[in-house]
């Protein structure tokens, strides 16, 4: 009997997200409604949701500015540990609950700062890979012919290029630098969006609805923008939502190796890669921008799945 009445909720709740009884549902909102009865979603909506929160509170959060040399300010030594009062540490001594860094600065401080550049780094990259990656493979899918080959022949020759290796390669001519370091991200990233959206485009194009409109006499940038474009964009949302993850942890590891954000940015890859050598006599250094690369990008990666489940379950016709 129990499992019937769950069996007869989903089916309660499928009929209301569809709109079945009444007016047609907007797609947006079915997939919210889908989006946060899934337990991957709720999590990466809630770790995205407190990475957001805390790079807009930066400023009133953080104890300190993120380049503030504390020497001779306060009484603390180099890569001191952590002080946290309420942890037993000695009340006499300044609190900085995440430590001192090699450079006498708080490490907590340029640690919420650093929010606000990861998360700009994802953002930034996955938007500009998703608008030339997806224009790419529209043109390329809906076209076909000769404007296919040569688009996805460029494509087939990015990819053949380990990714990170090649953004190394594109920042090594450009010079180190974040701007240069987003670049080289994305232009490693746009095969991915383009090759997914050919394959989305190709799909929808066959459909009817794709033909009344060309009979209609509608116009090939239109039939393209307003009707294929739309109806293929279910994936791609997924994989830019997994891309801003992606971009992230790319951005640190350019940075870590010294080709990304430069010192004294306060970005995580490279409060690590200027601390590497300190990760057993001052582990802190390393433990919390790790940690703080760890929950971003696995928040976006949950959110991702999240909706890939949410969007796949919500018929071709409503989307």
């Amino acid at each position: 009997m129990s499992r019937l009445n769950t069996v007869t909720a989903e089916a309660a709740r499928a009929i209301a997200d569809e709109g079945l009884l009444g007016e047609p549902v907007p797609l947006w909102k079915q997939t919210w409604a889908r989006l946060i009865r899934k337990r991957s979603g709720q999590v990466g909506l809630l770790l995205i949701g407190f990475l957001l929160l805390v790079a807009i509170l930066a400023p009133v959060i953080s104890p300190y500015d993120p380049d503030q040399v504390l020497i001779g300010v306060e009484q603390i030594k180099r890569r001191e540990a952590p002080c946290v009062h309420l942890l037993g540490c000695d009340i006499t001594r300044p609190q900085h609950i995440m430590g001192i860094d090699g450079n006498s600065r708080d490490v907590f401080s340029r640690l919420l700062y650093g929010t606000r550049i990861s998360l700009m780094i994802g953002v930034v990259t996955v938007t500009f890979a998703l608008l030339v990656g997806v224009t790419l493979g529209a043109v390329a899918g809906y076209f076909g012919g000769w404007i296919d080959n040569v688009i996805m022949r460029v494509m087939d020759v990015i990819l053949g290029f380990p990714s990170l290796l090649l953004a190394i390669a594109i920042v090594a001519v450009l010079g180190p630098g974040i701007v240069n370091a987003l670049l080289a991200i994305s232009v490693v990233s746009i095969p991915g969006y383009a090759r997914l959206t050919r394959a989305s485009v190709l799909s929808v194009k066959s459909y009817d609805f794709v033909a009344a409109t060309r009979v209609l006499g509608g116009s090939s940038r239109r039939i393209l923008f307003l009707r294929v474009l739309p109806n293929a964009l279910t994936p791609i949302v997924v994989l830019a939502t997994i891309g801003i993850a992606g971009g992230i942890l790319d951005a640190a590891g350019l940075s870590f190796l010294g080709l990304g954000a430069q010192p004294p940015t306060p970005e995580w890859g490279t409060m690590l890669g200027t601390e590497k050598d300190q990760m057993f006599s001052s582990p802190h250094l390393v433990f919390f921008p790790g940690i703080a690369i760890m929950i971003t990008v696995l928040g976006f990666n949950l959110l991702g799945d999240g909706l890939r489940d949410a969007l796949g379950s919500i018929p071709r016709s409503a989307a």
